[in-house]
């Protein structure tokens, strides 16, 4: 951690609100973006932002300066998001996917498409496959660790993924071809 680093934390720890605002505006827009990719809604990232950095606020005294303080912060915020998710109960138990495969063709699928076409289709995911797609496409978790977060199993986590990738697949596929018929 450099000095400026540590001095927001020194100033952090003592309750000083000026420190506390630098440490925000230093942090909120990166970790804006992580919320506002598990969110429907801009409404919805900022409430997690906010008690993300009540948590990092109230936790700052265990930061024991090991690896960055960005780091940090982030798994402070996923973990925020994650339970904001479990509360409310947005992860269904489809069906038990331990023997699901991806194949060639799902894999190659989401390489191929636009980036802001695919993060605009997963905003428009239910919370669960949203959550748990973020988790292990983006995060690079693995379906026990994302089972370990949410208090699902990680047959669910698998049912989960393969369900949003299906959707996604659908809508890019639909969005692509719409897009090929108006360049016509």
């Amino acid at each position: 951690m450099n000095s400026g680093e540590a001095d927001l934390v020194k100033g952090c720890l003592k309750g000083d609100r000026r420190y506390q605002e630098l440490l925000y505006l230093k942090y909120c827009k990166k970790m804006m973006g992580v919320c506002y990719r598990y969110s429907k809604s801009k409404e919805e990232a900022e409430d997690i932002l906010q008690d993300a950095f009540i948590r990092i606020y109230s936790k700052l005294h265990q930061y024991r300066n090991e690896g960055s303080l960005e780091g940090w912060i982030r798994r402070i915020v996923l973990s925020t998001i994650y339970d904001s998710f479990r509360k409310k109960n947005h992860l269904l138990v489809l069906n038990d996917m331990s023997d699901y495969e991806e194949t060639a063709e799902e894999s190659d699928f989401l390489d191929q498409v636009d980036v802001e076409e695919l993060i605009q289709a997963i905003r428009e995911l239910s919370p669960g496959y949203r959550t748990v797609f973020n988790m292990y496409a983006v995060e690079g978790y693995t379906h026990k660790e994302i089972a370990a977060h949410l208090g699902i199993s990680a047959g669910t986590s698998k049912s989960q993924y393969s369900g949003a990738r299906r959707i996604l697949q659908n809508k890019l596929t639909k969005y692509n071809s719409i897009l090929t018929v108006k360049s016509k």
